[in-house]
């Protein structure tokens, strides 16, 4: 079963580290991937830009209206996520708590719905997605 891992943290907060300090903070992450490939849960992962990059989008009356920035106003900002194949939410969850982010932001683990008609026979018989998702 597929679970994204949503990354959060208040930038304002982010350790200010000395370039050796840096090497070893970026190192945990390659090696945490490392781990996850071996475990084989691992799917992908993206970061996304600073959230003053994004825009809102929303449809009002037919027209569509578009506002710089986020949607909500808060102090941490999804900074990207993992996508994991794992076989229930405790397995997802183990691997969240790995994330370096965890220690001074939030991981969210939510399950992946399918919404092709592919995915979803695929789906039919987990019952761990249905647990998930009920």
């Amino acid at each position: 079963m597929k679970f994204a891992l949503l990354l959060y943290a208040d930038l304002s907060q982010a350790p200010q580290y000395t370039p050796e300090e840096g090497a070893a903070a970026q190192q945990s992450w390659f090696t945490l991937l490392d781990e996850m490939k071996a475990a084989n849960v691992y799917v992908e992962n993206y970061g996304f830009s600073p959230v003053a990059k994004a825009r809102t989008v929303r449809v009002r009356n037919g027209k569509t209206v578009t506002t710089d920035g986020p949607f909500a106003a808060t102090t941490e900002e999804l900074g990207g996520y993992f996508l994991l194949d794992c076989k229930d939410f405790d397995e997802a969850i183990g691997w969240a708590a790995k994330i370096p982010y965890a220690s001074g932001g939030t991981i969210e683990v939510r399950p992946i719905i399918a919404y092709t008609a592919d995915m979803a026979k695929k789906a039919a018989g987990d019952k761990a997605y249905h647990s998930a998702v009920s």
